[in-house]
């Protein structure tokens, strides 16, 4: 087939992306960009809970808590993991949970978007759509969560660390040249 590098031109995605990392490092917006960058579907795990439960992830934690949310969380990853090859964003939480973690290093590839502290509490700061940082100190508790999932997230196949100086798209380039070097996730169709 083609010669697999460069551009529009890229070569097949062989299995399912799964993007995880913090709320706020980029996984729907870079997510978004690299499907589009390589031909796949954009698959969103909290956004098919949201539908599938007709109720948003600040209510399902409300009305049926944490443990309901993440037996749906598991479920839809797999569903999603099951399907034709596509990029797809994970919860902040997800790759928190071993069997998450499992389902994902047998059916796809893990990539975990790296941010920082400073990066990550300007991009969710002033939005209220974060059931885990309605505390009295939202910045402490999002430093106290990125201190917890940081060595779990490391346990991801690949790290891509965001830059805030890039584009959403210059991101996208970026996951998409670190998935060419993983042998197996791009090649000929």
């Amino acid at each position: 087939m083609g010669q697999g590098s460069g551009g529009a031109g890229l070569a097949a995605l062989r299995k399912p992306v799964v993007l995880v990392g913090m709320m706020g490092a980029g996984k729907t917006a870079v997510g978004t960009a690299l499907a589009r960058l390589l031909g796949v579907p954009f698959l969103d795990s909290d956004e098919e809970i949201v539908k599938a439960a007709q109720m948003s992830i600040p209510e399902i934690f409300e009305r049926d808590g944490e443990p309901f949310f993440r037996a749906r969380e598991t479920e839809v990853i797999g569903r999603l993991l099951a399907d034709r090859p596509a990029v797809i964003s994970t919860g902040g939480g997800a790759f928190m949970a071993p069997v998450n973690r499992e389902l994902i290093a047998a059916r796809g590839v893990s990539v975990w978007l790296k941010a920082d502290l400073e990066l990550l509490w300007q991009r969710v700061r002033h939005k209220n759509t974060r059931p885990l940082l309605r505390t009295p100190d939202p910045k402490g508790t999002l430093a106290g969560l990125l201190a917890q999932r940081e060595p779990v997230y490391a346990l991801a196949q690949l790290a891509v660390e965001a830059e805030p100086k890039l584009s959403i798209e210059q991101m996208a380039q970026k996951v998409a040249g670190a998935l060419q070097a993983q042998p197996g996730v791009i090649g000929e169709a």
